[in-house]
């Protein structure tokens, strides 16, 4: 296939989705997160709002109950229980990053694309993570909280993303440098430099 993808891992604060957004405008793809979902909705029926209540998050059974008959329609899981409500979401985000996978060139933030896309050789993947001290400063600027709370936001969010990537990748550890091409520490590399060491890999993957 003549498209590649390169997956974002990051850990809150770092600055990994600047530097996935940054990398997306100098090659010119798209950037997918939250636009995940947009699409998710499209393929489904079911309007975003109501998917983003349930992406990454822990609940119960009602997405279940919402979705019911589609859900079932499109051959995804019926499951219940803590994350398992979840599941149909996330079936749905991973068909979507699949398919992108497979006829675009793009970047793509989080979700456990890494996973998703594990077997595929035209696919990148990259973990961005940062000190705390430096996390604390980016998340205290850009939210306008004090330091104890960035920090509650930091633990609370990396705890949940380690925990949701456990859940669905069957007991995968998201922080292991074994899923990842390499990772970069973007307090010390800095974010325009961290850009242009994943476009060099790309040049030496041959993939730009």
């Amino acid at each position: 296939m003549d498209n590649f993808v390169v997956t974002i891992a990051r850990g809150f604060g770092s600055g990994g989705k600047a530097v996935a957004m940054g990398l997306a405008e100098e090659l010119g793809i798209e950037c997918y997160e939250h636009r995940i979902l947009a699409l998710a909705s499209e393929y489904s029926g079911y309007e975003e709002d109501m998917l983003s209540n349930y992406d990454e998050k822990i609940n119960g059974s009602v997405l279940m109950n919402k979705i019911g008959k589609k859900a079932s329609e499109l051959g995804l899981r019926p499951v219940t229980g803590e994350f398992r409500a979840n599941q149909h979401v996330f079936d749905l985000q991973s068909k979507i990053i699949r398919q992108l996978a497979t006829t675009q060139s793009c970047i793509i933030v989080g979700k456990c694309a890494d996973y998703l896309l594990r077997d595929m050789p035209n696919v990148v993947s990259i973990y961005i993570e940062a000190p705390r001290e430096y996390c604390r400063k980016r998340i205290m600027d850009r939210k306008q909280v004090d330091a104890a709370q960035a920090d509650a936001l930091i633990s609370s969010t990396d705890k949940y993303r380690a925990e949701y990537y456990k859940f669905y990748t069957n007991g995968g550890d998201w922080t292991n440098p074994v899923n990842y091409d390499f990772t970069l520490n973007s307090a010390r590399v800095g974010h325009e430099e961290c850009i242009q060491i994943i476009k060099d890999y790309l040049k030496m993957k041959h993939f730009i």
